[in-house]
């Protein structure tokens, strides 16, 4: 379970990235005469942030459009290398994620990756990706917590590649994971006291 490095690989890691760093929750609000979306809440550019400052609708074309990023930079991928090559789509959805997650056009301070993530699990395989939506919807429903839905979400890709028969993708998405948990660092620290705001607050 190795991700071979080389120019191709380079190549794959900068498509994703260009395509991961798309500011979509950004450009949305702004479009829909809301702001600057970096202005409320946490300040963070997902879906999460979006729905606190522009409402429902807003937020679930942000949820989609961040998701198709993540199946987009893998699908480019297999185009380019074809399935079979030395794993391109391993290093676009990567570089997709650090796309998003650290957009060269915001100055490296994007999203938390996690809507990404899902489209990188349908790009990667159905179950995979079927099973990032039923840990993260299973767990934010049951907590009311976004992060935790997240996070959860997060740690079920690299479990559900192994469960499947895709153990080629673990690196990638152990990576990803690490990331996940990197970027809810302070969710983390809110968990931990108790002061982590729930699914539709104002803070």
């Amino acid at each position: 379970m190795t991700m071979p490095i080389g120019l191709d690989a380079l190549l794959a890691l900068l498509v994703g990235y260009f395509i991961g760093s798309i500011p979509f929750g950004l450009l949305l609000v702004r479009a829909a005469g809301k702001g600057d979306v970096r202005s409320v809440g946490s300040g963070n550019i997902g879906a999460t942030n979006v729905l606190r400052a522009a409402g429902k609708r807003i937020a679930a074309a942000t949820l989609v459009l961040d998701a198709a990023k993540g199946w987009m930079a893998i699908l480019v991928a297999l185009l380019l290398w074809g399935p079979k090559g030395f794993g391109g789509e391993d290093w676009a959805a990567l570089g997709a994620f650090l796309g998003h997650c650290f957009p060269i056009w915001l100055r490296f301070r994007g999203g938390k990756g996690v809507a990404t993530l899902i489209g990188i699990g349908l790009g990667l395989h159905w179950t995979i990706g079927l099973s990032v939506i039923v840990a993260w919807l299973g767990v934010a429903r049951l907590t009311r917590i976004s992060s935790v839905g997240g996070m959860s979400a997060a740690l079920a890709a690299p479990l559900a590649a192994l469960a499947f028969g895709h153990a080629i993708y673990v690196p990638a998405l152990v990576a990803i994971l690490l990331l996940v948990l990197l970027r809810h660092r302070d969710n983390i620290r809110r968990l931990i006291i108790g002061a982590e705001p729930r699914i539709g607050s104002k803070g």
